[in-house]
């Protein structure tokens, strides 16, 4: 299948487009000015049902909605748009509102951006001691947009929002300079969205360099499900597989962090055959994804989706809470309710499938599970732990916040007991973040 891309410039192209009344059309139009919107044929054509296609979990994953913004921008937009304006406005116009939504929450850009010889690198952010996150430039896209995405603002252009790096000698030292990582992720973006002469030559700058302290590299991506013929028919698909297998040969451990949001994802023949390609390398598959309103808010949904994984082999491995930037209100659903699917969807599994850690938060402090609601001297309570943290000491280290039935995020939750802040509060932006090594 020849990988055709579906964006506001060239919707008119979409062969579905008769389906949409030329108010829907408007509307995709003024939301997908200010958030990213790209799809693909694979997606329109294999994932969407367009007979129900206004509510089907697929078609709200990747077209934008109206309610994906506020009244007040919605309307600011439209009216803009109505009025034939320069290229200039729109993005000046665009550019107002992509501030107001957050666009790098938990202290991404000023907190995890480390230096070498007082150079920031902007391709690299190291927030937890044992992992560290590089954006590749040329990875800096993917092959269709999720709509929910919390780096939304590396696709809108907006100047010094973006992270990308394409200096693997930078990469390296700094990677041995920094004994304490184990693993390295790639992020973006969607790293696979590259080719694979290019991905090799960041891949293989960490082989070649035999730093003794990489156990493990990652690569973030949708691909699997939104391109899976990346993996299989693609006419570098079997150059990738090899590269894969190069990193297993090495021994050390290659983790696609899979970005599956709906059982439907998975579901295709083509899918199928590119999970297998992959597993074939040495390559382990893990699972993540954010609990969305509109998209997956169900335990049935969550129960089935890590069930199908299981079956074909991937290993669950995150629930997490949508961002508090870009569209969140649309997508958001209640801690409370969170946890409760999650408790439901996990109760319904078997041990195998248990791998699953979640609702998790990925917060300034770390990343911040809900353990789940109690009652402690008569005050009902919502009990919580860090998965990650800034600072390592915090790991596994419970802490509980009032009970709140509407709370959305971290910042919405107040400590229980009569605590005035939380141990972590305030946040530590005012010192540099401990990367000792483990036991030091």
């Amino acid at each position: 299948m020849q990988y055709k891309p579906y964006t506001i410039k060239n919707l008119n192209t979409l062969p579905q487009l008769n389906r949409f009344t030329p108010e829907q059309i408007f509307n995709i139009k003024v939301v997908g000015t200010v958030l990213p919107f790209k799809t693909n044929n694979y997606v329109v054509n294999e994932l969407i049902n367009w007979d129900d296609f206004e509510n089907d979990p697929m078609f709200i994953l990747n077209f934008p909605q109206r309610e994906m913004l506020s009244k007040k921008h919605f309307n600011t937009m439209a009216t803009l748009l109505r009025a034939n304006p320069s290229k200039e406005q729109i993005t000046a116009a665009a550019n107002r509102i992509r501030y107001s939504l957050n666009p790098h929450p938990a202290g991404q850009l000023d907190k995890n951006v480390p230096e070498i010889d007082g150079q920031r690198l902007k391709g690299i952010q190291h927030k937890y001691r044992e992992t560290m996150l590089f954006f590749p430039t040329q990875g800096q896209t993917c092959h269709a947009f999720c709509s929910f995405c919390f780096r939304w603002p590396q696709f809108t252009g907006m100047n010094g929002q973006r992270f990308a790096m394409k200096d693997a000698d930078l990469m390296v030292r700094y990677i041995s300079e920094h004994p304490e990582l184990t693993d390295i992720l790639f992020t973006g973006g969607d790293p696979l969205t590259m080719g694979t002469r290019i991905l090799s030559v960041y891949l293989n700058a960490i082989l070649d360099a035999r730093i003794p302290n990489i156990r493990t590299i990652r690569i973030g991506t949708k691909t699997l499900s939104f391109w899976p013929h990346r993996f299989t028919t693609d006419k570098d698909s079997q150059a990738l597989l090899m590269l894969f297998k190069r990193v297993t040969d090495s021994g050390i451990h290659l983790a696609i962090m899979s970005h599956i949001n709906h059982p439907k994802e998975i579901s295709t023949s083509d899918c199928k055959r590119a999970i297998e390609a992959i597993k074939n390398t040495g390559a382990t598959i893990r699972s993540q994804s954010p609990i969305l309103n509109k998209i997956n808010a169900s335990s049935g949904i969550w129960s089935k989706m890590w069930k199908d994984q299981v079956s074909l082999g991937i290993v669950p491995y995150y629930m997490f809470v949508a961002r508090n930037t870009g569209a969140q209100d649309y997508f958001s659903v209640p801690l409370v309710d969170a946890w409760k699917i999650y408790r439901e969807a996990y109760s319904s599994v078997s041990g195998i499938a248990r791998t699953v850690r979640g609702p998790s938060m990925s917060a300034s402090p770390g990343k911040i599970k809900i353990e789940g609601i109690t009652e402690i001297n008569d005050e009902k309570v919502m009990a919580l732990n860090f998965v990650q943290a800034r600072n390592p000491k915090w790991v596994k280290r419970l802490f509980f916040a009032e009970y709140d039935e509407n709370a959305v995020w971290l910042d919405d939750l107040k400590p229980a007991f009569g605590e005035n802040k939380f141990f972590f509060d305030p946040p530590r932006a005012d010192r540099p973040v401990e990367l000792s090594p483990a036991g030091n």
